[in-house]
């Protein structure tokens, strides 16, 4: 029996990051090769490589980015409003607030490292108890995420029709354009090389990666990175850990436990082995900027 393990997530950890979306399709004008092989049945990314050319987007407004660093939280803030950053940060502490009042009077929350059903009626308690039950870990798998997901919830409500909140390489966005988000894989020669157009949406939706190899974050797997994409940002988060504890080039079956419903898609890096679950954004080659990885300093 295989335990499933989580941790704790500590501001070392560093899995994604957001380019600014000058360009639709790709980040310069020279033309670079899109993997071919997003949807369907799971497998490994081959097969045909087709050229895209981009060109430059028109009107696309100049994006304010924003660190923002509170304990264990080390976020970065997009937005086109100071107004809607403001609103992101106001989100993200009272998240963090009403979690440590909770966690107070049930420290087992924060430390169990496997599934905790709770249902206390306190919107980030139970997403990211919820994220756990249904991903098999613990409710703290999914607290990156749902601290993102409370911060651009809270750009929404202010009437941003932009936000994004990259909180340690878990992202929740909310997004009226395009805008590129890369991967950071540590050492993987597929580190920092790709990435993901993301299209204009008005819903809340998370993209978060694991990794066993990058950040203290504990796993006992062996991968450089796990994404999920998925329109709960907690949830994401939760399965991003599941998947990375145990994903092994001989060993997928994890993935058959991944509820559809509940997760787009998957993609998975380890070494120069690229693996993709469901339905994803077309990966493309991105030269990357590491100056914009979101985490802290060792």
């Amino acid at each position: 029996m295989t335990r499933k393990v989580t941790g704790r997530r500590l501001p070392v950890r560093a899995a994604l990051l957001v380019l600014d979306p000058v360009l639709l399709m790709l980040l310069f004008y020279k033309p670079h090769p899109v993997l071919i092989n997003t949807c369907g049945r799971p497998g490994p990314v081959t097969g045909p490589v087709r050229r895209v050319f981009g060109r430059r987007a028109q009107n696309v407004p100049v994006m304010i980015r924003r660190r923002f660093h509170l304990r264990e939280t080390i976020a970065t803030i997009l937005a086109d409003d100071d107004a809607h950053i403001g609103a992101a940060r106001d989100g993200i502490i009272a998240a963090r607030q009403e979690l440590e009042r909770y966690a107070a009077g049930d420290p087992f929350f924060l430390s169990t490292l496997e599934p905790y059903p709770v249902s206390s009626g306190i919107a980030i308690v139970d997403r990211m108890a919820d994220a756990g039950v249904n991903s098999g870990v613990g409710p703290m798998a999914a607290v990156a995420g749902a601290i993102a997901w409370a911060g651009v919830e809270a750009m929404q409500e202010a009437g941003a029709a932009f936000g994004i909140v990259d909180n340690g390489g878990d992202i929740a966005m909310l997004s009226d354009r395009d805008v590129t988000v890369g991967i950071h894989a540590g050492a993987s020669p597929l580190s920092d090389r790709l990435g993901f157009v993301i299209g204009p949406d008005p819903a809340i939706r998370g993209i978060c990666t694991s990794s066993a190899t990058v950040g203290h974050s504990l796993s006992f797997g062996s991968a450089d990175s796990v994404t999920v994409f998925s329109r709960n940002p907690a949830g994401a988060d939760a399965w991003a850990t599941a998947i990375c504890n145990t994903i092994s080039p001989e060993d997928t079956s994890v993935l058959g436990r991944v509820d559809p419903g509940e997760v787009d898609g998957v993609l998975v890096i380890i070494g120069s082995w690229l693996y993709r679950w469901g339905c994803i954004p077309d990966p493309i080659r991105v030269s990357g900027r590491p100056d914009l990885i979101t985490g802290g300093l060792l």
